[in-house]
């Protein structure tokens, strides 16, 4: 039977003569009720009704502004986190401070993040911690100049991305060029914000080339190593 969200009755319109008991029929709404309610969407990073602790933290982290980058980059994650952009793009006069520890992940899903970065008039601060990697470094480097940061113990990666190749050898034709041009795209826009040439970039990037944060900020993957909130501007959302 094909059913729409709309076509379930409200709790309230359970006849009481489907059940024993006056009880039975309050248990029953009771849980229908609870189940209707966990299906309600709820906007990004606010918590679902009965939300765990978590949810709850990135909530109020959201409300101070601040947004966390702590998996690896996937279209789940690019929605979210460029829904929260624009949605703090509201107040254009205000920072927004991108946290971030990622392995790195899909470049589409990264990409969307990278151009609502720069679509959105509002300065993104953003700052390294723990790993920055592959896309994570891409969106590291790519906050806004002069607040980019890393704590002081941030491992970042830089290197080119990788795809599994199959089919028709036209088909691995076409997806071989799509890698290259994808290459060439993500080489220009890091030498862009690093003040690296192109060349050196894609020369660096052939293989893993990993930094410490010190070396990531004298080649210019980044602006400054901070050790306090204090360091960042507006205290990196946490009010220090």
């Amino acid at each position: 039977m094909n059913t729409r969200a709309g076509d379930y009755p409200p709790a309230g319109d359970l006849p009481a003569s489907r059940f024993p008991d006056a009880e039975t029929a309050a248990a029953v709404r009771d849980e229908q009720v609870d189940y209707v309610t966990i299906l309600m969407p709820n906007a990004a990073g606010e918590p679902s009704i009965g939300g765990g602790l978590g949810d709850q933290v990135y909530s109020r982290l959201l409300g101070e502004r601040i947004i966390f980058l702590g998996q690896q980059v996937d279209d789940d994650i690019a929605n979210k986190i460029t829904a929260q952009l624009l949605l703090l793009a509201a107040d254009p006069e205000k920072d927004v401070y991108l946290y971030i520890n990622s392995p790195g992940g899909s470049v589409s899903a990264g990409m969307a993040i990278y151009d609502t970065m720069q679509y959105i008039p509002n300065d993104v601060v953003t700052i390294g911690m723990g790993m920055a990697a592959s896309m994570g470094q891409f969106l590291l480097t790519g906050g806004t100049a002069g607040k980019r940061f890393a704590l002081p113990h941030t491992d970042i990666l830089m290197h080119q991305g990788s795809a599994g190749i199959g089919g028709t050898a036209s088909d691995i034709k076409i997806q071989a060029e799509y890698l290259l041009r994808t290459k060439q795209r993500m080489a220009e826009i890091t030498a862009r914000h690093s003040g690296q040439t192109v060349e050196r970039i894609i020369r660096d990037g052939d293989r893993d080339r990993w930094f410490t944060a010190e070396e990531a900020k004298d080649y210019g993957l980044l602006d400054e190593i901070i050790s306090a909130a204090s360091g960042v501007p507006g205290g990196g959302g946490t009010g220090a």
